[in-house]
C-alpha cells in the first residue's frame, strides 16, 4: 500500500550544469559544415600564437606589472577614459627601464588587445592575461582585437577631414582581401588605385535621389570639397597603422602581409562567408527569431549561428537585441540570448554588467561574468546565491517544460542544490519565480514515481492558492 506521507527522496548530488544544457537537450542532427583550413603555407596555430606573443611582449609586460604593481582595482585611468595618468606612467617607466611615451603606446596596445580592461577610472588585468601563457586560442583573439583596431593603433592624420579617413577606414577591407590574395609584396601605387576605386564606389552607394520631382539645383561657387583631397598620405597612415601591429610590412613603396595578418584576413573572409551560408537564414532576422531557429541545432552549429548573425550587425546594437530577447517571458531563449553574448565576448560586458541588477537576469549574467573574469564554467555557479540557484533552476525547468520531453523534466531534478525534494520545494516556492506553478505541475505530470508526484502538486496547488 502506497504510503500517503511524501517520501523524502534524497537526490542524487551533481554541479548545476550550465544553463545551455537545456536548449541542446531538444537539438536535432544537422550535417556540419566542414572546418575550413587556412591557405597553404600558413602557420600552425601554435607557430601563429608564438608571433602574437612576441608582438605583444611589451604590451603583456606592462599589464602584468599593472596586475601586480595597481592592485586593487589600480588606479591606471584617470579622466574615465583609459588614459593612464602621469604619475602611474613615470612609475611605471622606473619600474620597467622604459619612456613614459613608450608605456603610454605600450597601454594602449594592451587595451586593445583586452589585456587591460579599464573600468570608471580603475583598471584590471582582462581574462587574457590570464591565459597568456598557457591558451593560443586566447592569444590569437587578442591578436585579432587589436587587428580590428588598426585605426586606433596609430594617431591618423590630424589635417584630413574626418569624413575623408572613415571612407579609407571603410575601405581598406578590400585593400587586405587583395594583399591576401596576391601573397607576395604589392606596390603601394597599386594599392592607391585600388583604394581610390573602393572610396568612389563607396560614395556612389551613399547617394540617394529622392523619389518624385526635386526642385532646380541652385548655382553655389565652386568649393574644394574634402573628399576630393588625394588619398595618397591617407593609404600611407592605413599602412603603418597595420604594420605598427604587425598584420603588415611597408617599405620600399611595397606592402605585404605578414603570416598574422595573412591568417587573420583569411579568418575574417571565412567569417563572411559562413554569414553567407546560414543555412537557416538567421542572418537576416531579429534576435529572438534567429534564437528559436538555433534551439534545434546543436551546440557547435548554433555557435556558428550566432557568429554569423553577429557578423551582419554592429555589436552595440547585437548586444542590445539579443537582452531584448532575453527579457522575454520563453526561458529557453534567455539562455541561448546570452550563449550567443559568450560568443561576442569583452564587448559585452558593460551591457551584461548592467543588467545584472534585473532580477529577471541576474543569475544568467552574474554566471557571464564569472566565465568572463576566467573562472571556469564547473565552477562559476559558486558565484550565485542559493535563492539565485533555486531561480535559475526554476527557469531552466520552464525551458525544458516549454521545449523538451518529460524525461528531461525529470532528469533535471539532478541539478538542484537541495538534497531532498521536500527542501527543494520549500526553496522553490520561497523564489517566487513566476513560472513556478506550470514547472512544478508539469514536473508532477512526468514523475514516474507517485508519491513525489503528489507532493509537488500540493506545492504547486499551495503556490497557486498563495499558500
Amino acid at each position: 500500500m502506497t504510503s500517503r506521507i511524501p517520501r523524502d527522496s534524497r537526490l542524487r548530488l551533481v554541479r548545476p550544469r550550465p544553463l545551455a544544457a537545456a536548449p541542446t537537450a531538444v537539438n536535432q542532427r544537422r550535417p556540419r559544415r566542414p572546418a575550413p583550413r587556412p591557405p597553404e603555407g600558413t602557420p600552425a596555430p601554435a607557430e601563429l600564437a608564438r608571433m602574437a606573443r612576441s608582438g605583444l611582449a611589451d604590451a603583456a609586460r606592462l599589464a602584468h606589472w599593472a596586475d601586480d604593481a595597481l592592485r586593487p582595482g589600480g588606479d591606471g585611468a584617470s579622466d574615465g577614459k583609459g588614459t593612464l595618468s602621469d604619475e602611474t606612467a613615470e612609475r611605471a617607466a622606473a619600474d620597467l627601464g622604459l619612456t613614459a611615451a613608450q608605456i603610454r603606446a605600450d597601454w594602449d596596445t594592451a587595451r586593445l588587445a583586452g589585456l587591460i580592461e579599464v573600468h570608471g577610472n580603475s583598471a584590471r588585468p582582462g581574462w587574457r592575461l590570464r591565459a597568456w601563457d598557457r591558451d593560443d586560442s586566447a592569444v590569437l583573439r587578442g591578436w585579432v582585437a587589436l587587428f580590428d583596431a588598426w585605426s586606433l593603433a596609430h594617431p591618423e592624420p590630424g589635417d584630413r577631414e574626418p569624413a575623408a579617413v572613415a571612407e579609407v577606414v571603410s575601405a581598406m577591407p578590400q585593400v587586405l582581401s587583395f594583399l591576401q590574395l596576391s601573397a607576395g609584396p604589392v606596390p603601394v601605387e597599386q594599392l592607391l588605385d585600388l583604394l581610390e576605386q573602393r572610396v568612389v564606389e563607396l560614395r556612389t552607394e551613399r547617394c540617394e535621389i529622392p523619389y518624385g520631382p526635386q526642385p532646380e539645383p541652385v548655382e553655389e561657387p565652386e568649393a574644394t570639397e574634402p573628399q576630393d583631397a588625394p588619398l595618397a598620405p591617407l593609404l600611407d597612415w592605413a599602412l603603418r597603422a597595420l604594420a605598427s601591429v604587425g598584420a603588415l610590412t611597408y617599405g620600399d613603396g611595397q606592402a605585404t602581409l605578414t603570416p598574422l595578418g595573412n591568417w587573420a584576413v583569411w579568418v575574417k573572409l571565412e567569417q563572411i562567408c559562413v554569414a553567407a551560408q546560414s543555412p537557416a537564414g538567421n542572418i537576416e532576422v531579429a534576435a529572438e527569431e534567429m534564437l528559436r531557429g538555433c534551439a534545434q541545432l546543436r551546440p557547435n552549429a548554433a555557435r556558428a549561428e550566432y557568429r554569423a548573425w553577429l557578423a551582419a550587425r554592429p555589436v552595440g546594437s547585437a548586444v542590445t537585441e539579443l537582452l531584448g530577447a532575453a527579457r522575454g517571458d520563453d526561458a529557453l531563449l534567455r539562455g541561448l540570448a546570452f550563449e550567443a553574448l559568450r560568443v561576442v565576448g569583452a564587448p559585452a560586458e558593460p551591457d551584461v554588467r548592467a543588467v545584472a541588477e534585473e532580477p529577471t537576469l541576474r543569475p544568467y549574467a552574474l554566471l557571464w561574468l564569472a566565465e568572463h573574469d576566467g573562472i571556469d564554467p564547473e565552477d562559476a555557479h559558486e558565484v550565485l546565491t542559493r535563492e539565485e540557484a533555486t531561480w535559475l533552476w526554476v527557469d531552466t525547468a520552464a525551458a525544458v517544460a516549454d521545449h523538451g520531453e518529460a524525461p528531461m523534466l525529470v532528469r533535471h531534478l539532478e541539478s538542484a542544490l537541495q538534497p531532498t525534494v521536500p527542501q527543494l520545494l520549500d526553496e522553490v516556492r520561497a523564489v517566487g519565480h513566476p513560472r513556478t506553478v506550470q514547472v512544478l505541475v508539469a514536473l508532477a505530470a512526468a514523475h514516474p514515481d507517485p508519491a513525489l508526484a503528489k507532493a509537488v502538486r500540493r506545492a504547486a496547488f499551495q503556490v497557486h492558492t498563495g499558500g
